[in-house]
């Protein structure tokens, strides 16, 4: 039997593969576990994105903890770092986000943080998913009556908490900053655009209105080529792009170049080593890293730490040597000064802070780092594992490799959150690229 859990929570299409009665499962089960840790009711904290089956998943989620005796509090659509923040503060056992993050809207997932903030170590996912199990098969747990039946609480007013928490991460103010912002028509269009607002800048606003089939559709941090568009219509200082649940943050600088997740690290890094902020002088990021991300940091007399792709791999490199920034190329990015988790919002600030504190515009301090050009195919397949496993797709990553020699590199990997297998290259050469990650995919797509 395959592990329920994925990389970011259980994921799959809504009502096909993730369907109400396994929420109403994890609901219960989640209770159970850390119920035994709380007194009376414990409060599980609930938030979600704008996608359609959103409602659907959270109603199952909420009979599911009320049948345990625990207390389900929603938060509505709210950002994901949001819940991660909002469980510590209002002393909840657990918080959990309906969410699939970039997918397309007909998929959506459940992912949980503890009472800390910090998503679940394996091992406590485990523990719920052995709970889920005998759920299904035979549930013998107990099942509270009367005045001890769990209850739901509706806590709007946890956004604007959230809204406040996210202005008090910069000192800046941007008045004089014209900015595009895409939300995605994801769990950030209200948040975002209050917070911008609240800090003075002129925001012009894409994909505000969600309707529960829009997200991530053609916008967003997945989709940036309309971002792009407008901030060279509005003659913008910088676009800012979100993904779903808003835990990623991509920008567009005045020229229309790509500012990803491997640039914004590294003009962050460089305000927090101007004010002596950045332990060690090291940025933790991952094999995805481009090769331009190395040279930069080391340039500026900085170093890097890699861990595998997934930002639970960056955090824990991060607070077993107590780094305060890491992230991925993706644009997820982890400040441990402000949050448990990758913060969208609290990025894109410090980015904004930084060009402020520099001086400087969004295009040169995106000019701080020169990107080599990468190739990432995505292959869908039925077996990740015999995809990768396969001698064949071997000898032809191996074939490239030896052809790129030292000038470049290949990675191939299995997606953690989709049936897909990766193929990235990266070197000075795109034609030469192409054709080595084409060869490679088309024998995955063999296998």
């Amino acid at each position: 039997m395959s592990r329920l859990f994925g990389t970011d929570g259980v994921r799959g299409e809504a009502n096909s593969q993730l369907l109400p009665e396994l929420a109403y499962r994890l609901g219960r089960a989640a209770t159970l576990y850390f119920g035994k840790r709380s007194e009376g009711k414990p409060k599980i904290l609930i938030g979600r994105d704008t996608r359609i089956s959103g409602q659907m998943l959270e109603t199952s989620l909420m009979a599911g903890i009320c049948s345990a005796g625990g207390k389900a509090i929603s938060a509505g659509i709210i950002p994901t770092p949001a819940i991660a923040y909002l469980a510590k503060k209002i002393g909840a056992a657990a918080g959990i986000v309906i969410s699939a993050s970039h997918n397309p809207f007909y998929d959506n997932g459940i992912k949980f943080f503890g009472g800390d903030g910090y998503k679940l170590p394996d091992a406590v996912e485990d523990e719920i998913e052995k709970i889920v199990r005998e759920i299904e098969t035979d549930d013998k747990f107990a099942r509270p009556t009367g005045a001890k039946i769990g209850e739901i609480e509706y806590r709007h007013d946890l956004l604007q908490d959230y809204i406040d928490f996210v202005f008090e991460t910069t000192q800046e103010n941007f008045t004089g900053l014209k900015i595009v912002l895409d939300c995605a028509n994801g769990a950030a269009y209200e948040a975002m655009p209050a917070v911008l607002k609240k800090l003075g800048a002129e925001v012009h606003l894409l994909s505000v209105e969600p309707n529960g089939i829009n997200i991530n559709d053609d916008c967003g941090s997945t989709h940036i080529e309309n971002l792009r568009l407008e901030v060279l219509k509005q003659k913008a200082d910088i676009g800012i792009a979100h993904d779903g649940d808003a835990d990623r943050c991509l920008c567009i600088d005045e020229h229309g170049e790509l500012i990803d997740g491997d640039h914004i690290l590294i003009m962050c890094a460089k305000l927090m080593m101007d004010a002596d902020n950045l332990p060690n002088n090291t940025v933790v990021t991952t094999v995805m890293a481009n090769i331009g991300f190395r040279q930069a940091i080391e340039s500026l007399g900085g170093r890097y730490e890699v861990t595998a792709v997934g930002d639970r791999y960056v955090l824990e490199n991060m607070l077993k040597n107590g780094y305060k920034i890491g992230g991925e190329q993706s644009g997820h990015i982890i400040f441990t000064d402000y949050s448990t988790t990758g913060d969208g919002l609290i990025t894109a600030l410090q980015v904004l802070t930084a060009m402020k504190k520099s001086n400087k515009t969004a295009h040169e301090l995106n000019k701080m780092m020169t990107t080599f050009p990468q190739v990432l195919i995505n292959v869908r397949v039925q077996d990740k594992d015999k995809a990768q496993n396969s001698e064949t797709i071997k000898r032809a990553i191996a074939e490239g490799e030896e052809e790129l020699g030292s000038t470049g590199r290949i990675l191939v990997r299995a997606s953690g959150t989709e049936p897909l297998v990766r193929v990235m290259a990266e070197g000075p050469n795109k034609a030469q690229l192409d054709r080595i990650c084409n060869k490679i995919a088309a024998e995955i797509a063999k296998v």
